[in-house]
């Protein structure tokens, strides 16, 4: 099973971007906080800390300012834009709409074999129960992915992958609470509930509040964070 999970994610549909790009080294910087928040963006210095260019520079961070990571003015040039509690819930409420909307079509997709995939699956998410995060998040996006990959709207599809990316970049930061855990195991077993009955509402119901849920304990992690810092 690990083997089949492992060479599906990212065998369809890969991201809107290549492994390695000077965008995605710039945006994991931004999120890891090498590069900290509102500082300044110099196209020649990045170019020399990531070994390239300046057009590849200029490209990343017109998709970064688009993507709301770097914002522009007239007389300061481009800074890094704080990945603050509003960044997140952003993020998060943009998922709101677009994974109930994905998970309705998927209701009308779904097959035996799919329910299988998502029933074996979810056992290994149980049986490693957050004990081995790399792993768990592993199996969280191939469970997703089962849900999402058949799509039709690829410019959807896109947009969820690169949120997830965002959102799971900063959760790493932070362990799950026992509360989230639960919820999480939890969520996924109606939702495959709600797919066996080809209940579309249901089914939508059930990953809004999941996504919710996620995007919430980031924030209430991230609040935590800073009142351990300025009590």
């Amino acid at each position: 099973m690990e083997e089949i999970i492992d060479s599906d994610i990212g065998s369809i549909a890969p991201p809107p971007y290549e492994h390695g790009s000077v965008y995605e080294s710039i945006r994991e910087d931004i999120l890891s906080g090498h590069l900290a928040a509102n500082e300044r963006l110099v196209v020649s210095m990045l170019a020399g800390r990531y070994g390239t260019s300046t057009n590849p520079v200029r490209e990343a961070l017109q998709q970064l300012r688009g993507e709301g990571f770097v914002v522009f003015s007239h007389n300061r040039g481009a800074r890094v834009r704080p990945i603050d509690e509003e960044f997140v819930r952003d993020i998060y409420e943009m998922e709101v709409l677009i994974e109930p909307y994905l998970t309705r079509s998927f209701v009308g997709l779904v097959t035996d074999a799919d329910l299988e995939r998502l029933e074996a699956i979810q056992l290994e998410i149980e049986t490693v129960n957050f004990a081995d995060q790399k792993r768990h998040d592993t199996l969280d996006t191939a469970f997703h992915r089962t849900l999402y990959d058949r799509h039709y709207n690829r410019h959807a599809f896109e947009m969820w992958w690169r949120h997830r990316e965002i959102l799971g970049a900063l959760s790493r930061g932070f362990q799950t609470s026992l509360s989230r855990r639960k919820a999480v195991l939890k969520e996924h077993r109606e939702l495959i509930a709600a797919l066996s009955q080809h209940d579309e509402e249901l089914a939508a119901a059930v990953i809004t509040s999941h996504v919710r849920g996620s995007g919430q304990h980031i924030i209430e992690q991230m609040r935590a964070a800073r009142h351990r810092t300025h009590p």
